[in-house]
């Protein structure tokens, strides 16, 4: 992966310079990496043992989704302002405050979970949804920054695997850190994780995070928002990241009441879903940018291909082994989409509003994620788990439809 900075005066030799540039983007991308793969993992433990989180606060399943719906709520109403004010300030300062924020968070969420504070534990949560969406539109313009053109898919499908990692995280230890320390401790057990990343982050990303002049003016504003391609993409965010959420929030609950799973085996299995998303997300930049030659059209068809009939079959599988395999086929496909949509949107606008285009990328998609959750609880309570899956399903084929239309974009 080549650096993208600009040149380096320090009279080293051409072979020198470049490795030491090389390395550089390696240490900023795996450090914005870490942090925001701590900030999924905080994102998405609730997630891990909803049903010890119901007993214990005494609310339904819409209620108990909202305790991860509601950091993607926040982001989609910070996304565009934060977006304008990464444009004004120095990126890297920001991701600091970032780190800060979730670690209060993390204390406050605690506290107010052993106090059985519901509404107390939603507003800890909601900090720390300012926090995940500075931190995700931050890495993505300042790793989009550091490398070419030509590896720009690849590296921002890097930074993306942050989040099925995290995800895979949580979901996979939260119940064996509720088990040993009690529920509320989820909120604190993963901030350590970004600011480990900070470490790396901070040396190898200077000279990228200063401001870039002011933030787009109303005008450059409305061609983001007047582009009917930034909104064909947005809805393809908005559909990957409504399956994604809902299978991340009530898989380890159906394969608890449904499947006869104790809850720390169906958090493990629920886990093999985001997980392959680390695979995933880097694929769906390396099939672009190298067996697609640069065209992102065919790899957004091939993702909702693949998930609509597994999301609408999904609850026909009495078996367990089908049902591991389901998830990880489902969960890959799912996020081919997320790993290539933020490259997409910002080469569908010109350069100068492309942050903007990536901010509202964010705010679409992360609406679907704010809302699945949310209302996969009120479906599988009315409705149960069939209902559910095939509502699930028929977005998925909604997905099909608008990706087979897509057009590659120009700008690059």
């Amino acid at each position: 992966m080549t650096g993208g900075r600009g040149g380096d005066q320090s009279g080293g030799t051409p072979t020198e310079e470049s490795s030491g540039r090389d390395w550089e983007v390696v240490s900023l991308v795996a450090g914005a990496s870490l942090i925001s793969t701590g900030l999924a993992a905080y994102e998405i433990v609730p997630a891990s043992v909803t049903p010890l989180i119901r007993d214990s606060l005494g609310v339904g399943s819409t209620a108990a989704g909202l305790l991860v719906g509601i950091m993607f709520g926040t982001a989609v109403v910070a996304s565009l302002p934060a977006g304008a004010i990464l444009d004004r300030t120095d990126t890297r300062r920001v991701m600091a405050l970032a780190v800060l924020a979730l670690f209060v968070a993390g204390i406050w969420g605690w506290i107010a979970g052993r106090n059985g504070d519901y509404w107390s534990v939603i507003a800890s949560r909601a900090v720390g949804g300012v926090a995940y969406v500075v931190v995700w539109n931050a890495g993505i313009d300042i790793v989009s920054r550091a490398v070419t053109a030509a590896n720009r898919a690849t590296a921002v499908g890097i930074f993306t695997a942050s989040g099925p990692v995290g995800f895979a995280v949580g979901q996979g230890t939260g119940p064996l850190v509720a088990a040993r320390f009690g529920w509320p401790a989820i909120f604190l057990a993963f901030t350590g994780v970004p600011l480990l990343g900070l470490l790396l982050f901070l040396p190898a990303s200077r000279g990228l995070g200063g401001a870039r002049g002011d933030a787009p003016s109303l005008a450059e504003f409305g061609t983001v928002l007047g582009n009917s391609t930034v909104w064909l993409a947005g809805t393809l965010g908005f559909l990957s990241y409504a399956l994604y959420l809902f299978i991340n929030s009530w898989g380890s609950t159906y394969l608890t009441q449904e499947m006869g799973l104790s809850l720390a085996l169906s958090g493990v299995l629920v886990a093999v879903f985001p997980a392959v998303g680390v695979v995933s997300r880097i694929s769906s930049g390396l099939l672009s940018d190298r067996v697609f030659d640069g065209r992102r059209q065919p790899v957004l068809l091939g993702s909702f291909l693949v998930a609509a009939p597994l999301m609408l079959v999904f609850t026909r599988f009495g078996s367990i082994p089908l049902l591991v395999g389901v998830l990880l086929l489902s969960g890959f496909a799912i996020q081919l989409t997320l790993g290539l949509s933020f490259t997409y949107v910002r080469e569908v606008v010109e350069s100068h509003v492309a942050a903007t285009a990536v901010a509202f990328q964010t705010s679409v998609g992360l609406a679907g994620a704010f809302l699945s959750p949310i209302a996969g609880g009120a479906v599988v309570d009315a409705a149960g788990f069939d209902v559910a899956f095939l509502l699930v399903g028929a977005l998925a084929v909604g997905g099909v439809i608008l990706a087979w239309r897509a057009p590659e974009p120009t700008a690059r």
